[in-house]
Formats: structure tokens, sequence, C-alpha cells
């Protein structure tokens, strides 16, 4: 299974957020959203950074509560991990437990073309061993 076969079942859609905004402003968005990471716009292509729940909590506690007025941009992660449509399941979970991440863009040249989570790879992981033990099933339960 590859990371386009996520896609084609999640969707495409991925969420983003200025690298000028506040985290304030990031977290209300992961709570209206119900997600755990921001792709971050900016200058660069396809994206400046990643701003996730860790780094929210990694700022407030080295900043307290001015932490939610500073710009995304001087706290997201831009050292990001990234994936393309071609990337084998098998390998996102090695780059997620690798690098210790949750969220991982995919990226297609310098088109930012979706964004695959930690839930996403067990769900898929989890469906395929739900198909393979009904095929099991199915083969033992015909002899």
């Amino acid at each position: 299974m590859k990371v386009q076969n996520l896609l084609a079942v999640k969707g495409r859609e991925v969420a983003t957020i200025s690298q000028e905004r506040s985290v304030a402003d990031a977290l209300e968005l992961l709570r209206e959203r119900g997600i755990g990471a921001l792709v971050v716009t900016g200058h660069s292509a396809p994206f400046a950074g990643i701003f996730s729940e860790r780094d929210a909590v990694r700022a407030l506690a080295v900043h307290g509560a001015s932490a939610l007025d500073q710009r995304i941009g001087d706290l997201m992660s831009t050292e990001v991990t990234t994936c393309d449509e071609e990337t084998s399941v098998t390998k996102l979970m090695g780059l997620m437990t690798e690098h210790r991440i949750r969220h991982i863009p995919v990226v297609e040249g310098d088109r930012l073309v979706g964004m695959v989570s930690i839930g996403d790879v067990v769900k898929a992981r989890f469906d395929e061993l739900e198909h393979e033990k009904n095929d099991l099933l199915e083969y033992v339960s015909a002899r």
C-alpha cells in the first residue's frame, strides 16, 4: 500500500495557517478541525514549516501564557519530514518512528498535495489486517 491509497480514502485537504498568525489562532484552528497539526505557509514553496500540538506545548512550557500571542513563524518546526504519493506505508511508518513525528506532508515537486497522520496509517493497517483475516477465514472454512 502507498501514500496515494491513504489520500484516496481520507482526501487531500490540508489545513494551513500563515506564519504571521498567532499561536492562539493556530490552537483555535486545531480545535475547530479536530486535528493535531497545521502546515504553515509563508514565502517558501511548498510550505514554511509545520505547527503541531507538540510545538504548542513546548512554546507554553518555555514562554508561558505569552506564547499564545507569538507568531507561528517563530515557534513552528522548520525541519519537516515529507513523503510523496509513491512512498510505501511501511516506509511511512519507519519515518514516523525514526523521527518521532505524527504528521507528514505529502509533496509532489514543489506542490503540497496532502497530509498523512499516524491515525491514517493505523487505520489503513487495521483495515488491511481485517481484510487479510477475512480472506484467511474464508479460505479455511471453504476446505
